[in-house]
């Protein structure tokens, strides 16, 4: 063997182990038997089974009914093989967006055992999203693509990818497949992103349009605000209720009151974050 051809060699088996990675897993090698949950890994083309999700119990959620009972319900309908909508849950901070997600699924699958499977995609693999729907489109469970937080910033081209899945491809979002995601924006883009398409295009209406149009994908839209006085004490009460946590109303109120202030808001994870500590001071274990 030449010196050349020695050189080359490493290269070649370089670029051999570099194209193994890009291609997605077989779906016969993927088990999704073994777990209800499973975080996408777009650099190594897994799924990755996650036997315990992080999530409360769909009860203790307040203040959020109705985005609640819509959730449920067509979730409901897609795990039973119904026609449903792709989601976009939306709003203020800390008001429960994605412990609902998760909490809806917690309890279908607590009805439903091993029909519906729960997938996480980080925001920065959404150009991956058709690799990882191969992975799904040919499976005999239900799934629902979940993202946390999605957004797009200026000169981000990414949503294209996710428009295209959501609706308007060749192929389209599969039919044992839903979609979704929370964002503390309503059209997914910053104002200044779409300002901006708006001074520099020719046809600034259209280039706006095609900003919007990303959100117009989703069916289902639910907002999430923030919450009053009355619906955070809510959800401390319900809190202690579930945990057993011996304090006595006014007790209750005037410490999160305090706490609210300190924290500068007033909703779910601060009340959740309240509780935490309240626990700890007190000498409770919650699980």
């Amino acid at each position: 063997m030449s010196n050349l051809d020695n050189e080359l060699v490493p290269v070649l088996n370089r670029i051999a182990d570099a194209l193994d990675r890009l291609s997605p897993p077989r779906m016969e090698d993927v088990n999704l038997d073994g777990a209800d949950a499973f975080v996408w890994h777009a650099d190594e083309g897994t799924l990755d089974p996650i036997t315990k999700v992080s999530r409360i119990d769909l009860h203790l959620l307040q203040g959020i009914e109705q985005q609640c009972e819509t959730l449920t319900q067509n979730t409901q309908r897609f795990a039973d093989g119904l026609p449903a909508n792709n989601a976009l849950l939306w709003g203020a901070r800390g008001m429960g967006k994605s412990s609902l997600v998760k909490a809806i699924h917690g309890a279908i699958v607590a009805k439903m055992p091993g029909q519906l499977k729960l997938v996480e995609i980080h925001r920065e693999d959404i150009p991956t999203l058709p690799q990882l729907l191969k992975l799904l489109r040919y499976g005999d469970k239900r799934y629902v693509l979940f993202c946390d937080d999605l957004s797009f910033d200026n000169d981000d081209a990414s949503y294209k990818s996710l428009k295209a899945i959501l609706d308007g491809g060749i192929e389209g979002r599969p039919n044992n497949v839903i979609f979704y995601a929370t964002s503390n924006r309503r059209h997914l883009m910053p104002r200044d992103m779409m300002e901006n398409e708006r001074s520099t295009s020719i046809n600034p209406s259209e280039a706006v349009e095609e900003k919007v149009s990303l959100s117009d994908r989703f069916g289902l839209w639910l907002g999430f605000h923030n919450c009053s006085q009355d619906e955070f004490f809510a959800m401390l009460e319900g809190y202690c209720k579930h945990f057993n946590l011996p304090i006595g109303s006014e007790d209750l109120r005037a410490q999160a009151i305090e706490w609210s202030v300190t924290r500068g808001a007033r909703n779910g994870r601060v009340a959740w974050q309240f509780i935490q500590d309240l626990a700890g001071r007190l000498g409770v274990r919650i699980d």
